[in-house]
């Protein structure tokens, strides 16, 4: 059997957080017995996307003797694995990395005083940048709005001008690690057919850094997915 480069993990360091599963876009890591486990050598192709999203630093990369990655049964597994991510929450067993599309879902409107009460237009889990499988099944065929964390509290009309009917992905462009972001961005765009794209973000020039990251892995998924840019300002007001 030929060497070539494949996972390792120290189980004296991993703690079973669960961080490194949402970045391997094979599904080829799981949480069992409380600790990160490579399920298939078949399913590792060795490049080490997870890598840097370890904080025990307990992932690495080492040259061993290991059958082929083969793509085909890990298309297989990423099939199963989305089926059961729909029902399950992620194998680090907390619930708030549960997937869940409600868009389907009916919602009721309330009312006081002969006021429509506004309704919220989020209709996935998890929604922070860094918990979003690259293989979630709402991504596929959905408009998609990335937004800096900070714009749903500047922006009143944020959930009726820009949330509804989009896909949310929420991060920190100055205080996030924006080479994940890309890897991320890149295996969202490259395994889903994305209709759509904006990137709302705040006038300060720190937001501005993740425009770059955005537009480059839309080069690198090669597809011609339509970009926009919204800016709002300061004082909460749209500005583009």
């Amino acid at each position: 059997m030929p060497k070539r480069k494949i996972i390792k993990i120290d189980e004296g360091k991993c703690n079973g957080c669960g961080l490194c599963i949402p970045n391997c876009r094979e599904g080829a890591l799981q949480i069992i017995d409380g600790k990160a486990r490579l399920v298939n050598d078949l399913f590792c192709d060795g490049l080490g996307a997870c890598l840097g999203h370890c904080p025990q630093g307990a992932i690495t990369v080492e040259e061993r003797e290991a059958p082929g990655f083969d793509e085909k049964k890990a298309l297989v597994h990423l099939k199963q694995l989305k089926e059961t991510l729909v029902h399950e929450p992620l194998p680090c067993g907390c619930p708030g990395t549960k997937v869940i599309d409600a868009r389907k879902e009916k919602r009721s409107t309330s009312h006081k005083e002969g006021l429509a009460k506004e309704e919220s237009q989020l209709r996935q889990w998890p929604v922070q940048i860094a918990l979003v499988p690259a293989y979630a099944p709402y991504l596929n065929n959905a408009d998609l709005l990335i937004a800096a964390d900070c714009v749903p509290f500047a922006y009143a009309d944020f959930h009726r001008d820009l949330l509804k009917g989009k896909i949310l992905l929420v991060g920190c462009p100055k205080l996030d690690d924006l080479r994940a972001y890309k890897e991320k961005f890149t295996g969202i765009l490259k395994n889903n057919h994305i209709k759509s794209l904006t990137y709302a973000h705040m006038e300060v020039p720190c937001c501005f850094g993740l425009v770059n990251i955005i537009q480059e892995a839309i080069a690198e998924s090669g597809r011609d997915i339509p970009f926009r840019e919204t800016i709002i300002s300061l004082q909460g007001e749209k500005i583009k």
